[in-house]
């Protein structure tokens, strides 16, 4: 009987799971699921890790429960160290297997594994399954993608597009081929590190190291229900643009950007909520931020690479002048002398997060008053934040710095305004205060 790999990448769930469901029903007899754990350290453009200690203490926690949910079912999920273009190859060969199916991600880093396995000789069936709403559902083809956001919004709910049901967790999997032999020191789990067994920073806004933030699938199903049986939604409006504490905001982008959560799920559990305790400004508002999310992964199958020039979608070079190379280390080491900026820039290293008004004030001070380059200023956010997501990370850079999709040409917030507006009494700047 054949065998296929199913390799899990930023789809670290059970439940809502298209490339899943594609990968048992191709006919296979057997099935190997598999997670490459990244080379962490690998440096970047810039000089720092790729992924930091939070995100990383995040991820694991993601993949350790999908490896339990996984022994349940009774097929082990199969963990290898190393860049998947090298790993699964040789874990094929090991099986006799010569597919892979796995989520698509339209991002170039993401694009260029997959190229290395299909060069290495490797069927690769890749399944869209991060958004909401499927390409192929949209008003128009998607390279016809309207320029701005409030456009493809409106023409959205004006047709009345709804993201279709998402799919139960598999009840069975095919099971693993037997007497399956691996060659030696190509499988194996990474040892925890110290993000791991530590406890987040207690002023943490999303505080991994309790259980109920923990970032499972499990957890973050756990989270959404509660979320809504408090009624939460109906004051997400309101509190959204505060800048600490656990409620203020629905802490979903932690589970959706892992793919701990489906958003397809989540919105199938709004609409619930909805039908039983009436619509509001807020949940209306959810609704609209997951459209965002849509927007820039839809932004990605549009233009591809082009996102990732330093000039963005802009026919302009991105500076005049020289890039501020020490104005960038000032910024991410919280020491610009601007006391909210700075003050953000710590509670993000604290803590791996990060209230989405301050990652707008903390990247607009880097590309506008410090002259950074936008690129490292996304990098930076890539290797801290617990809720990275490429698409989104991309997408609102490019958006702050005026490369993107932006009609204002770009977002440059008064950094004195913000703090007198969102935190006039002072707290966030006590809360984060240098030690």
């Amino acid at each position: 009987m054949s065998t296929v790999l199913f390799w899990f990448r930023n789809d670290l769930r059970l439940h809502d799971q298209r490339a899943l469901r594609a990968a048992c029903e191709s006919g296979a007899g057997h099935l190997v699921p598999v997670y490459c754990h990244a080379d962490y350290d690998e440096p970047t453009a810039w000089g720092f890790a790729r992924v930091g200690v939070h995100r990383r203490a995040v991820l694991a926690a993601a993949v350790r429960d999908l490896r339990r949910q996984l022994a349940d079912l009774g097929n082990p999920l199969v963990e290898c160290c190393g860049p998947p273009g090298k790993v699964l190859p040789a874990l094929a060969r090991a099986m006799g297997a010569t597919a892979v199916f796995c989520e698509d991600i339209a991002a170039p880093y993401e694009q260029a594994e997959v190229a290395e396995l299909r060069s290495a000789g490797l069927h690769v069936h890749t399944v869209w399954q991060s958004s909401l709403i499927d390409p192929l559902g949209l008003p128009w083809p998607v390279q016809s993608l309207p320029r701005v956001f409030t456009t493809f919004r409106q023409a959205i709910e004006q047709a009345r597009i709804e993201p279709s049901q998402p799919l139960p967790p598999p009840a069975y999997l095919p099971p693993q081929p037997p007497g399956l032999v691996f060659p030696p020191g190509l499988v194996r789990v990474p040892a925890p590190d110290a993000a791991e067994v530590s406890a987040a920073d207690s002023r943490s806004s999303f505080p991994y190291g309790r259980p109920e933030f923990d970032g499972g699938e499990r957890a973050g199903l756990q989270h959404l229900a509660n979320y809504l049986q408090r009624k939460l939604p109906h004051t997400y409006k309101r509190t959204r643009n505060a800048l600490a504490g656990l409620d203020f905001s629905s802490k979903w982008s932690v589970w959706l950007a892992s793919g701990a959560l489906s958003p397809r799920r989540v919105v199938a559990e709004l609409r619930q909520f909805e039908q039983l305790h009436g619509k509001s400004d807020g949940s209306y508002w959810l609704w609209f931020e997951l459209l965002w999310r849509d927007y820039f992964r839809f932004l990605h199958l549009q233009h591809g690479a082009r996102l990732y020039r330093a000039r963005g979608l802009s026919d302009q070079p991105q500076h005049a002048g020289r890039l501020d190379a020490q104005g960038f280390e000032r910024w991410r080491r919280a020491s610009t002398g601007e006391p909210l900026v700075d003050a953000a820039m710590r509670e993000l290293e604290a803590t791996g997060y990060l209230s989405n008004r301050l990652r707008q004030v903390v990247a607009s001070y880097l590309v506008h008053d410090l002259n950074g380059d936008w690129r490292a200023g996304a990098a930076w956010f890539e290797s801290q934040l617990v809720d990275y997501d490429v698409y989104s990370n991309q997408g609102n850079w490019l958006y702050i710095a005026g490369r993107g999709t932006d009609p204002r040409g770009g977002r440059r917030f008064n950094t004195r305004k913000q703090a007198s507006e969102y935190d006039p009494e002072g707290a966030y700047l006590r809360l984060w205060a240098a030690r």
